[in-house]
């Protein structure tokens, strides 16, 4: 998880956020191809404007850059950006810093407790702080490098082609701000764990509450257990995060905070909120977890809750849009390899004609399947969602199958879970998560 991810919804800025594992490492896209640069402010970190220049790149002559030609085709003018719409908190509630503020976000650092290091996967551990020694205690301050300001977006559509619109999608740029919009010290935040399992939960999970008491400075953190059950079932009581807790469990697999789907229950969740003064909740999960996270934050908003609620995607399909990859893509990458290994050792010793299959998930993208494939070497055929099933003709499975057979006599096939739909059809059956 990129830290500098979380700040956007620490920060409260924004009623409900999407995190993405991508980060924008420039200030800003501001200057318009085909333009003179010398005509076009830009916002920089620190929330000011400066004029951009070419002066580096070009000689006393002002000539052109000799490593750069000025291209004055229309498709590469970016003259309008449509930026993706969100809803500031600072619209309906009082913010603890507000504009001619001098602004007091900086890195906290915190002593370590000296306290018992639970076994977090106990069913025995003592919920909502068990036998700490001593409470976190704050050190000192360090001012983060840049800040990034309110106006700083990343555009979407980079890459010109000939044709394109002369306008860009974009995203609010994530990164610290200068304004808080809650006072760190008296925040108390939650994290919950929904839907099917994932490598990388405890990263997440690990990483977020150092974020939050290292780089921001709540109050505290609590671990809800059992996924949305945990906001009502006295079978799941939650957990008092700490820095010691969770210090540890990156090397472990699964989710210490358990995970179950279903269990969505708005009004007890609005109620657990406000009985334990919860201003941040994070909620890390698929699909259906995301859908939860937005009706949790439609009905704070119209209850006049004060709560940030940030949603963490998590599947191994990588099928998140805009981004490289999603958390536990690449660890599941790398344990389908023993499953294709597996099938082929089965195919090449089962005479004659011996084909092993191999499904792996991907109900909706085969980018688990095609990436399994191509790191392993040893696949003959991939079936993904994306790509219709044809069984017999020119470009049919069925004929390719026995050629390769002829010739190796054996084949490797992987199979991601949602491929054929088209002539199997589509299962109208719907989980506890709503997919």
């Amino acid at each position: 998880l990129q830290l500098s991810l979380v700040i956007m919804a620490i920060h409260g800025h924004f009623g409900v956020l999407i995190f993405l594992s991508v980060v924008a490492t420039t200030n800003a896209f501001c200057i318009q191809a085909g333009s003179t640069p010398t005509t076009r402010l830009c916002d920089v970190g620190d929330g000011g404007s400066v004029e951009p220049s070419v002066e580096s790149a070009t000689d006393e002559t002002n000539e052109e850059p000799s490593f750069y030609k000025r291209d004055t085709s229309s498709f590469t003018a970016v003259t309008e950006v449509l930026v993706a719409e969100v809803e500031s908190l600072r619209d309906s509630f009082p913010s603890f810093e507000n504009e001619g503020d001098e602004g007091s976000n900086m890195i906290k650092f915190n002593k370590r407790n000296r306290g018992f290091l639970y076994d977090v996967h106990s069913d025995l551990m003592q919920p909502e702080g068990g036998m700490i020694m001593s409470q976190n205690s704050h050190v000192a301050n360090v001012e983060y490098n840049q800040l990034v300001a309110d106006k700083e977006v990343v555009l979407v559509d980079t890459i010109r082609k000939p044709g394109m619109p002369s306008s860009s999608r974009a995203f609010h740029r994530a990164g610290p701000r200068k304004l808080l919009h809650f006072d760190p010290s008296a925040v108390n935040a939650a994290i919950v764990t929904c839907g099917g399992l994932c490598p990388g939960l405890n990263n997440v999970i690990r990483e977020l509450t150092h974020s939050l008491y290292y780089l921001y400075g709540v109050k505290q953190v609590y671990g809800i257990r059992g996924g949305f059950n945990g906001f009502h079932s006295p079978e799941y009581p939650p957990l008092l995060l700490t820095n010691e807790i969770v210090e540890n469990i990156h090397h472990e697999g699964g989710t210490v905070l358990r995970s179950a789907r279903g269990g969505f229950d708005i009004d007890k969740i609005l109620e657990f909120l406000q009985e334990k003064n919860i201003q941040q909740l994070y909620v890390i999960g698929g699909d259906g977890t995301h859908r939860g996270a937005y009706a949790i934050s439609e009905a704070c908003i119209a209850n006049s809750l004060n709560v940030a609620v940030a949603g963490i995607p998590k599947t191994i399909d990588n099928d998140v849009d805009f981004i490289d990859r999603s958390f536990g893509f690449q660890t599941a990458v790398e344990a389908a390899q023993a499953g294709i290994r597996t099938a082929k050792t089965e195919a090449m010793c089962n005479v004659p004609n011996g084909i092993g299959i191999i499904k792996l998930m991907g109900r909706s993208a085969g980018f688990l399947a095609s990436y399994a494939a191509l790191g392993s070497g040893d696949v003959d055929l991939v079936l993904i969602p994306e790509v219709p099933i044809q069984l017999d003709g020119p470009d049919g499975i069925l004929p390719f199958l026995r050629t390769r057979i002829h010739e190796q006599k054996y084949a490797v096939v992987v199979v991601a879970e949602g491929a054929g739909e088209e002539l199997l059809g589509v299962s109208e059956e719907l989980d506890a998560g709503g997919n």
